[in-house]
């Protein structure tokens, strides 16, 4: 089992591509730690942000009647991916990871393989 900072160190050093990554609570929109970003690209910001993506997505999945389960939220910039994992069981609930990888290093497939290893390790 990994803390959060040992989680979100492994993001950034095993994940090829790995620019920046939060652990974020959606329910608050607040980030519960942060690794990497820039001066120009403020994670605590992005973190608030996509907590608005992943609530609309569950409004949306309530009105069409969908059951299932959120795995992961990708967007595509013309030079980044972002990947939202919500988080599963152990105290998850309300939880998800937010990755930002650069494209020009990232292969998507295998980014997402890692962040749900990670995500299965992780204890909070």
């Amino acid at each position: 089992m990994a803390n959060t900072e040992t989680a979100l160190k492994e993001c950034l050093t095993s994940i090829e591509g790995a620019t920046g990554v939060a652990l974020v609570d959606y329910t608050s929109g607040m980030a519960l730690g942060t690794m990497g970003g820039s001066k120009t690209f403020d994670l605590n910001v992005a973190a608030a942000g996509n907590t608005d993506v992943i609530r609309a997505k569950m409004r949306t999945m309530e009105h069409l009647g969908l059951k299932g389960d959120i795995e992961d939220i990708l967007i595509t910039l013309s030079n980044q991916y972002h990947l939202i994992r919500l988080l599963k069981g152990r105290g998850g609930n309300g939880l998800f990871l937010y990755l930002v990888l650069d494209q020009s290093r990232a292969n998507l497939a295998m980014a997402r393989h890692q962040l749900k290893r990670i995500e299965e390790d992780l204890e909070v």
